[in-house]
Parts: structure tokens; sequence; C-alpha cells
């Protein structure tokens, strides 16, 4: 076993090798068969090398080494001793998403991470969809919440870098709670979502946004499909290497598989294969790609498919490059390939065995009536969950599947324990998380089988890169201040998406005011609190951009006159379709939030950045009735929503929609058609926020009181100032206020 100065020692080693040789990360990955980094191990392929593993167990005790309680719903994850999961916790105003970290000896809790759940509808029961992802060069833990919060932390749980999804890119989170899982790929993290923001990120697209993963940065972001058919996915990407390109494969939200370079973000291929959305992963073998689906297919014919790729296309494959088809509604579940058999659970917990060369069916064994978690093989057996409670353990007899074990899992009301994620196998163990614990199982006489990592080898050596075909601007999207300096620089890469290097260029600036000069270093204006554009560098006939926004801090107004009616300020995040300026045919220009043409109609629109805290702000609001239909419209400050609500006549605070963690209610009659002034104030310490807000007629003096006034034991520290509306018909808005707070 490595003590923790052994390991820090190794990874050191590790990541200047890394850093020298970048095209063995995958090799690196393949060696450490006694980690378990990512929900589908260490080859992202669901296999594991671990021996001496169990071929049956009971929850009385045999076989069983250890559990204790935990609520989640994804795959753990194994880094030398620790065993790691996501899941939520806490009851009432206390309910909060965690990531946690445990002793895979003996289940003790070594640390836990817990964190605000905000600015989504996601139910309390869908927390913790998505799996955390493992570094095993730095020790670091990356995790992606429902509400787009995107958290790095270190060995020992703390936090060393967080995003807000939602409030800097335009997170996208839906009822349905599905939410993909970042991926490690040599320095980049890698994160895939449905998003809308500001410039030509507006449109809603399912993008790929690379971080620099020790510091959070934006590397690059990739649009590579259509318009979303979905606004909630869960498909991982998964990282092979073909025809001599390191690519980035996964399933998008337009029904498409998407190719595209992990290391520019370059698309390279297309192959579409529904009209929904895609959750499940793929699995490569060589130059084949295998994918599932179980919504409609894009010819008609019976609901869902598996399809064999030729991954060596470019453009939009979906005519030329596949290689077989099959007919089976496998939308949640990713398949499992090994010894030339793909196995695929449908829908319905059917556990089908394809011929990985043409697709025909060799064997099938039911697993359950619900299929959501993916096979694992390991030592010729497939360990495989079932949505009720349903734990499997199959092996092979005569070409056929038989069970070596199920054990079905209660909770204590003594209905099935809900499992959606898969096992984990490291260690000479298998690891599991239900809605009611954590399992570990294994031989109480076999000891942990955790190796020395392995040394790499010295004749693996990266390839000559060729010409420059691609050069990106990094960081690729940054805030700024009014007067502050930052500098860009341009990476050069070859057509196969190799390195040659940082580059010199020449710089301008489009829609900023400012400076920038030969070596990057752009400084934003100081008289202009707020402005959005671009940072544009030029390397012979190659140009790449970086995306800018400067604010001020928390102090900003905006009455919209300036504004082209049928637009928004262009320093507006998210809500693109949705806002747009209207004038009263008087020369007054207001922000019109119209009613969605399909969907839901509740939508908002961010006007400032995610790290601002302790500030007020205010509009006028006027909200228009149509018979019964009256709208629901408000303001949001630091993830507090403050909701003057139509039909019920009442003001609510609140953090989550779905589940108002920390919701309050007062009276409040209001009338449409009058402009109302609304008021939204935060003040947020270590461990309480106090919240209030208030409301009067836009023509009458402001009140001295508070109108609502809420406190949360939870607090949220920061946030983006936005305007709410949910409008079954028009909102209009107008003279937005934010100043600092006293």
């Amino acid at each position: 076993m490595l003590s923790n100065l052994k390991f820090r020692i190794v990874n050191m080693r590790l990541h200047y090798l890394l850093l020298r040789v970048p095209l063995i990360s995958l090799f690196f990955l393949s060696c450490l068969a006694s980690d378990w980094p990512s929900w589908r191990g260490p080859s992202g392929d669901s296999i594991s090398t671990s021996t001496g593993l169990i071929s049956s167990w009971s929850q009385d005790g045999s076989n069983l080494l250890w559990s204790i309680p935990f609520t989640g719903r994804s795959t753990p994850i194994i880094l030398g001793q620790k065993v790691c999961s996501n899941g939520r916790i806490g009851e009432g105003v206390h309910r909060q998403e965690m990531v946690a970290c445990f002793d895979v000896e003996d289940g003790r809790r070594l640390w836990e991470y817990r964190f605000n759940v905000y600015l989504t509808t996601v139910p309390w029961n869908r927390v913790g969809w998505a799996n955390i992802s493992g570094d095993p060069e730095t020790g670091y833990i990356f995790s992606q919440g429902v509400g787009g919060t995107l958290l790095c932390l270190d060995e020992e749980g703390q936090l060393v870098w967080s995003r807000s999804l939602a409030e800097d890119f335009g997170f996208f989170s839906g009822y349905g709670g599905r939410t993909q899982t970042p991926v490690v790929d040599e320095k980049r993290l890698i994160v895939t979502f449905v998003s809308g923001s500001w410039g030509d990120w507006s449109a809603p697209r399912h993008r790929t946004f690379a971080f620099n993963k020790y510091t959070g940065d934006l590397l690059w972001v990739a649009t590579p499909g259509q318009r979303p058919a979905d606004l909630n996915t869960q498909s991982t990407p998964v990282i092979a290497t073909i025809n001599s390109q390191r690519l980035l494969i996964q399933g998008n939200a337009d029904g498409s598989i998407c190719a595209i370079q992990a290391r520019t973000g370059k698309p390279v291929w297309r192959f579409r294969l529904s009209k929904r959305g895609l959750n499940t992963s793929v699995v490569v073998s060589g130059e084949t790609v295998y994918a599932t689906h179980s919504e409609e297919n894009l010819n008609g014919g019976p609901m869902g498919a598996v399809v064999a790729i030729d991954a060596t296309g470019a453009g939009d494959v979906t005519t030329t490059h596949q290689k077989w088809r099959t007919n089976i509604a496998a939308g949640f579940s990713s398949p499992l390939l090994k010894d030339g058999k793909l196995f695929v659970v449908d829908n319905s917990a059917n556990l089908h065995c394809l011929n990985a060369s043409d697709g025909t069916k060799m064997m099938d064994f039911s697993i359950g009536t619900v299929g959501k978690g993916s096979p694992v093989w390991a030592e010729g057996k497939i360990f495989v969950t079932e949505v009720n409670g349903r734990f499997h353990i199959l092996g092979f007899k005569d070409e056929k599947l038989i069970s070596l074990d199920e054990e079905i899992l209660t909770v204590k009301t003594g209905r099935y324990a809900e499992i959606y994620g898969s096992p984990a196998i490291a260690h000479g163990r298998i690891f599991f998380v239900t809605e009611e614990g954590l399992y570990c199982l294994g031989y109480r006489s076999s000891p942990l089988q955790i190796n020395d990592l392995p040394l790499l080898s010295s004749t693996v050596t990266t390839p000559t890169p060729g010409d420059i075909a691609t050069i990106r601007v990094l960081p690729a999207e940054v805030r700024m201040s009014p007067g502050e300096t930052k500098l860009f620089q341009v990476h050069a890469f070859d057509s196969l998406g190799l390195s040659v290097g940082e580059k010199t260029a020449n710089w301008t600036l489009e829609g900023l005011t400012g400076s920038v000069n030969w070596k990057g270093e752009m400084n934003a204006e100081k008289t202009f609190d707020r402005q959005v554009g671009v940072i544009r560098a030029q390397v012979g006939a190659l140009t790449a951009k970086a995306r800018v926004r400067v604010f001020s801090g928390p102090q900003l107004e905006e009455d919209f006159q300036s504004t082209p009616v049928g637009h928004r300020p262009d320093y507006f995040l998210g809500g693109l379709v949705h806002f747009s300026v209207e004038s009263n045919g008087k020369g007054n220009h207001f922000l019109v939030k119209k009613p969605a043409s399909r969907g839901i109609h509740r939508h908002r629109t961010f006007i400032g950045p995610s790290d601002w805290n302790s500030y007020t702000i205010e509009a006028d609001m006027r909200a228009t009735r149509t018979s019964r239909k009256v709208p629901d419209m408000g303001l949001i400050n630091s993830g507090y929503t403050m909701d003057l609500m139509g039909v019920h006549q009442q003001i609510q605070i609140r953090s989550w929609t779905a589940e108002r963690r920390m919701s309050k209610s007062v009276p409040f009659h209001w009338v449409a058609n009058r402009w109302y002034r609304v008021k939204l104030s935060v003040e947020a310490s270590e461990k309480l926020a106090i919240v209030r807000g208030k409301v009067w007629l836009r023509e009458k003096p402001e009140p001295n009181g508070w109108t609502i006034i809420v406190e949360d034991p939870h607090p949220i520290s920061s946030g983006s100032p936005a305007l709410f509306g949910n409008s079954p018909t028009p909102v209009h808005y107008d003279n937005v206020r934010i100043n600092k707070n006293r």
C-alpha cells in the first residue's frame, strides 16, 4: 500500500512524464488496474482486471464486508485507499447535495463536502445523478451537480476550484435531472450539457466544455450538433485514438453520435442516430464505435437501436459508415464489449449478448423490469444492477448466461431500494451504491489488492506533429474588471490535434474598448463599467478568439433605451429566445418576456457575474393578463428567487424551485397592467444568509419596511443577478438597478 508521501512522489513523476509524453495517458490509465477512477473503470470500458472476486453474497453477512447508510443513484469511484461517491443528505431546510469518501477497508467516513442545490427544478430524489470522476495524477475529484455546480476537490475534500455552469455558461437544468459525468483527459476536465449564454453561444445547443483540470480555466468549447431535441441528457464522453487522432466521442442532445478532437474541440464526424437526445455512452473497439438508444429512429420502425459505426470517417457519416444495426431499445444502460461479444441491457432489463462483428443475437437473460445501470465485466463474470433493488452476478455455461447470484435490496419500509448506478470493481472487491446504502463485497480472508503505481514505459514516444492546422486562444473565455489586464496565449495544433506549441500572434479587439499588445496582454478600459466582445488572434491565415465580459463590482443600471427593439442587452446571459426589447410607441424601451412557443414558460436571464455577493437588485415589473392566465415574475439574487406569484397572489422567496428547501411565502395582492417596483437584497455570512424583499407600486414612495424576510442556515455565498418570469402571458421589465449593499 502506498503511503501518502509515496503516492504524491509517484504522482509528481507521472505528472512530469504526462506533460512530456501526452499520448501515454491511456496507457497509464489502463495500467492502474487496482483503481476505478471513473464510472466505467480505468480504461473507460467497464472491464476490471481484478481477481479473486466473489460469485455470491448475502445481506446477512456472507461475503458482505461492510455496508453503511448512504443515499445515492450513481456509481462510486475508487482511488487508492478511498471509495468515493456523490449523493444527497439532510432533511427539510438542511437538504444538500454531497460528495463523500470512505475507507475501502471498513467504510469509515474520511470526509464529506456538502453544497447547495439551487437554480433548478430537479426534485430531491434525483439529486446526485451524475457520477463523480477521479484523477489518478492529482488525486482530485470532480463533481457536476444537478444545478450546474462544477466542483474540483482535493484528496482531503477541500475545494480547489469551482464553476457555476448555469450562471457562467447558461447550463440548462430541467426536472428530469439527467446530468453528464465529468471526464478527465490529460490536462483537461471535459463536461457536456445543453446551454445558451451570450453572443455566438446564445442559441440553445449541446456543447462540450474543456477546462484546465488544475485551475478551472476554460480551454475550448465545441458545438458539434444541431438544435437539441432534449434539454437533459446524460451521455458521458469516451476517449479513443482512431486514425492517429485522439477523439472524444459522445451522444448529443440532438440524437447524434459526435466525435471531436479531444485536444482542440474540432468536430471530426457526426452520425445521426435518433430523433431524441441520447443518454448512453458508446464503447469503442479499434476503429468501431458501438452505440445504443431507445427513442424514435430517423427512418421510423421499432423504437431504439444498437449500431456499429466505422469511426474512420469525417463529416456526416450517417449513410456511409454504419456497419450493422439491430432494433433493441437500450436507452439508459451503456453497452459492454468483451471477447467479441457486445452486452446490452434494454429498458425492460433484458441483458442481450450480440455478436460484435454483425449484431446477431447470441444469448439473453432477464435481470428484472427496469434497466438503468450498465454491466461490468470481471474475472469471467458480469456484475449488473436493476432499478428495483436487484444486484446480479452472472456467469456462462454452454454458451448461455446463467445466474450465479441475485440479491434484492430493500429500504426500511420494505419497498425496493432503487439502484441506478453500476458496480465499481477494484482491489479484489466490489462496490455499489443504492438509495439506502454503500456496499463493499469480497472475501474476508483476502487482503486488499492495492498495487503500487506502475512505472511508465520509456519506449513510448510522442509522434512528431505536422504543420499548424488549428489554433486556440487560452483561456477561451474570461471575466474582467474595468482597468484589469489579462494575458492570453495562442496554442497551435496540427491536423490530428497534436500540439505544435505556443505561437506569437497578431491581436485585435472586437466589440471591446481597451488595448492589447503583441504579448497578448489585454487591458480593459477603465471608463466602461460593462462590455462584452472578443479578443482575436491571427497566426498566418489562421484565426481564433476568446470571449471577454467586463464588469465592475456589483453596480449596474439598465433602462434598455440603447438596446434596439427585438434584441436584448448584449451582456445578458441565457434566455435569448424568451427575452427581447419592445417600445411603447413613445420612445420608451422595456424588456419583455413572452410566452414560450412550446414547452414551459419558466425562464431567467442573468445580467452579471456569478462571483458577485452582498448586493441588492431592483427593477420595475408589469404583468399582463389574458382571460384566466396571469404570470409569475421576479428577481434572482445570489441563487435566491423572489417570485410575485400571480395565481396565488403571494410573494415567495426560495432557493430551490422543486423542493422549496429554504422557502417562505407571504400574501400580497397585486394586479395586472400596473407597474411595480421589486427589490431583493441578500447578505450572506459563513453560517447564515438573510434575504429581504419588498414590492410597491412604482408611482408610490418606497416603503421603509421589507415585505418579506427569510433566513437560510446554508447560505449561498454569491451568484449572478437575474430577471425571472413564468409567463403564459407577457411580463415587462424596466429600470434595472444593482448596487453593493452598504
